[in-house]
């Protein structure tokens, strides 16, 4: 099992998570960030840290297109490190609906 981020993470991006990962598994998008799956150690400490609630185990029902989508972008971004600030209008967008209309293929913006 591995932790996955998901829709909410889109345009909150607030990397309290970053800051607790033990092996550094985060990789970072322009407005989200995602977790490889084969390097995250099931340990849960993410999960809880997250403000958005958009950490979720992958055995979740309806996950496996989450899973999906931080296996493959978790291959592409760079990986990162330390806890940034979050965007602006993270508050804003927190919990706001239809996110992954405004996801971001690019990388992290300091990539």
């Amino acid at each position: 099992m591995a932790y996955v981020v998901t829709e909410n993470c889109i345009a909150c991006k607030y990397m309290d998570c970053v800051e607790v990962c033990p092996v550094e598994c985060f990789y970072e998008g322009e407005n989200m960030l995602v977790i490889h799956p084969e390097e995250c150690i099931d340990c849960g400490i993410c999960e809880p840290e997250c403000p958005a609630a958009a950490i979720l185990p992958d055995n979740k029902p309806g996950i496996q297109s989450w899973l999906d989508l931080n296996r493959h972008y978790s291959e592409i971004w760079p990986r990162i490190h330390e806890k940034k600030a979050p965007p602006a209008n993270a508050d804003i967008m927190n919990g706001a609906a239809a996110k992954l209309a405004i996801f971001s293929k690019e990388p992290g913006a300091d990539s």
